[in-house]
């Protein structure tokens, strides 16, 4: 009966179009490190206003990431913030990250899309708090955009509430 519900469950979800909310399966951590570009997201409180979005991320010897992200804030002065992102230590290849602003305090951070090349990436939230769409140039086709927005909409995020970030030349 149990296996009856699931089936059910499945088929109804797949009929409306819904993907569940979850990380990939796979991060290369070497590959992920490097300069992302924040080319949309649902903003947080801590990031309102910003735009430009970059943030950088290292991964040291101790196999976790020393963040940089820098941002124009409204008033056009740059404003950078450390943090650090920490793969899952049970599954360190998956998407599930934690990222720390201030100790001892860990946010999910969680790689929910990824191109098979790196070239862009999309870090949600299980409770959909936040959305961000990034990549590695500061611009994007607008038809890989708008495909990973209906995959983030699938998903259940509400994109609606996505906000560009205003890089020169960000859709093509």
């Amino acid at each position: 009966m149990k296996v009856l519900s699931i089936f059910f469950l499945s088929a109804w979800c797949a009929l409306l179009g819904f993907i569940p909310n979850k990380t990939v399966n796979n991060v290369d951590l070497k590959r992920f490190g490097g300069t992302w570009y924040s080319l949309a997201s649902i903003p947080t409180m801590f990031d309102k206003g910003s735009r430009e979005t970059t943030t950088h991320y290292t991964l040291n010897k101790d196999n976790y990431y020393d963040v940089v992200t820098t941002c124009k804030e409204e008033n056009n002065k740059i404003h950078s913030v450390k943090s650090k992102i920490f793969p899952d230590e049970n599954n360190p290849g998956d998407g599930q990250m934690k990222a720390q602003f201030i100790w001892p305090i860990k946010i999910d951070y969680w790689v929910v899309d990824l191109a098979p090349d790196y070239s862009w990436a999309v870090v949600g939230h299980p409770d959909y708090k936040f959305l961000f769409i990034m990549s590695r140039k500061p611009e994007m086709d607008k038809k890989t955009y708008d495909e990973i927005v209906a995959h983030c909409k699938a998903m259940g995020y509400p994109v609606d509430k996505l906000v560009l970030q205003q890089f020169p030349g960000e859709m093509q």
